[in-house]
């Protein structure tokens, strides 16, 4: 009866060119297939080593406040300066105003928000309706229409105490231009978003303190 012949070992060479052929396909397997849910959770600062970008990082903070300010003063320069001379009603020129304000936050500002969010969502708090969805499209007109009332006020109130102090009643000490109606278009932005997330801490706080009482 014939010896079965007995098959040569691998060659190490061999053994590790298939291992290293099975870990790169189990690699390539892991990376078509990854999807939020089944991705281990990554910290911001791991990110940020491998994030293509300038040493001085701007803060969030700070690009929503100078987004804000640019598209308010945009929207002063061409509707309030462009638009100022062909509409002969005041109150219609500050409709108009609020309108393309609450028009250019829901398809512009918000959407740059979005797309410059490192992770998706960590600029949600910059925006009074973050969910992309026309349905919030007039709800921006309405909060852009209670900004732009908020910046005519505070114009009112400067020149107020201005004309108070000059005592020249027949004059306007305080005009309106892109730059100052973009600076107070932020700040009251700021201040009602400051509002909301205070008033859903407070919120949390009290549902977590009632489920703890029961």
């Amino acid at each position: 009866m014939a010896k079965k012949q007995k098959q040569p070992p691998k060659k190490a060479e061999e053994r590790s060119a298939a291992d290293y052929y099975k870990l790169n396909t189990k690699a390539v397997d892991d990376l078509i297939h990854a999807t939020e849910e089944n991705s281990p959770p990554v910290s911001k600062e791991e990110l940020r080593k491998y994030r293509a970008g300038g040493r001085l990082a701007m803060a969030d903070w700070l690009k929503a406040v100078l987004l804000k300010m640019w598209f308010g003063g945009v929207v002063c320069y061409f509707i309030v300066w462009g638009l100022g001379m062909y509409v002969g009603s005041q109150l219609d020129l500050l409709v108009i105003t609020g309108i393309a304000l609450g028009f250019v936050t829901d398809l512009i500002t918000n959407n740059i928000f979005r797309f410059i969010a490192k992770p998706k969502g960590a600029n949600d708090c910059w925006m009074m309706f973050p969910k992309k969805n026309y349905v919030f499209l007039p709800l921006n007109v309405l909060y852009a229409l209670l900004l732009v009332f908020c910046v005519v006020t505070t114009y009112n109130a400067i020149n107020a105490v201005l004309v108070g102090f000059s005592g020249a009643r027949d004059t306007v000490p305080l005009g309106v231009e892109p730059i100052l109606f973009g600076v107070f278009t932020m700040g009251w932005d700021m201040l009602f978003l400051g509002c909301k997330r205070l008033a859903r801490r407070m919120v949390s706080d009290a549902k977590a303190s009632a489920a703890k009482n029961k």
